[in-house]
């Protein structure tokens, strides 16, 4: 199975090893599971205890040894909104320090599919009454329809009108995936480039859709007003 969900939740390898392995044990002790994860003895004695304390795993004694079990595997959803209150709670710190900046960055750069994925997100909690998006192309579907269906389907709820110049390869696409704030408009058959560029807000980010994707958020208002203008020029000649 991928268990890179895993680790995106904060596991460990060893955690992710052991914790497998008590599932298909079911109730056991070390030995089997040492033998079942192969990892060290050491290894895994110090992950029952972190599994045991992060409510994600279970001991009892029996006699003189310990036998261990993984809880249910619903429990790991409690894991995960007990991270996110610790978080929530956090925050607030989080920001002072931020605030402490003599000046935010006015670009900062993004690499890859989970960097673009935190760009896009930067830019939905931007603030603003509208999304302007010029040159989506096809390539832009590497991070999964069902991501950009949840992505615009939030843009909705927070009530941001979206006027979107597609490519014209993603017309089929576009037409099926229509939500009421939003308009869409399509460039030329034959020209195909793979930079998009998304303006919200005072923000402008521009992305590179290449094999291993390259965005940059820009920050300044100047540049946001130049890149809107240049926007609303090509929405009147774009084709419906």
């Amino acid at each position: 199975m991928d268990t890179q969900i895993l680790e995106d939740i904060g596991l460990t390898n060893a955690e992710i090893k052991v914790y497998l392995a008590l599932l298909e044990l079911g109730s056991a002790t070390a030995g089997p599971i040492i033998e079942r994860s192969g990892l060290q003895s050491s290894v895994v004695h110090t992950t029952l205890a972190k599994l045991v304390a992060k409510g994600l795993a279970s001991g009892i004694l029996d006699g003189k040894r310990h036998h261990y079990q993984a809880s249910e595997p619903q429990h790991m959803l409690d894991f995960v909104d007990e991270k996110r209150e610790r978080l929530q709670k956090t925050l607030p710190e989080l920001q002072a320090r931020q605030l402490l900046a003599k000046r935010k960055p006015e670009v900062v750069a993004f690499r890859g599919i989970r960097g673009i994925k935190a760009l896009l997100l930067e830019l939905l909690d931007a603030g603003g009454k509208e999304h302007l998006t010029l040159g989506s192309c096809t390539q832009s579907l590497m991070l999964g329809e069902t991501w950009w269906l949840r992505y615009h389907t939030q843009r909705v709820k927070r009530g941001i009108i979206a006027k979107q110049i597609f490519n014209d390869s993603l017309r089929g696409w576009a037409s099926k995936n229509y939500d009421k704030l939003s308009e869409m408009r399509f460039l030329q058959a034959g020209f195909e480039p793979l930079t998009e560029i998304i303006i919200r807000n005072g923000k402008v980010a521009v992305i590179v859709w290449s094999t291993s994707p390259l965005g940059i958020l820009i920050e300044q208002d100047e540049a946001a007003r130049s890149y809107e203008q240049y926007f609303r020029a090509l929405w009147r000649t774009a084709k419906k």
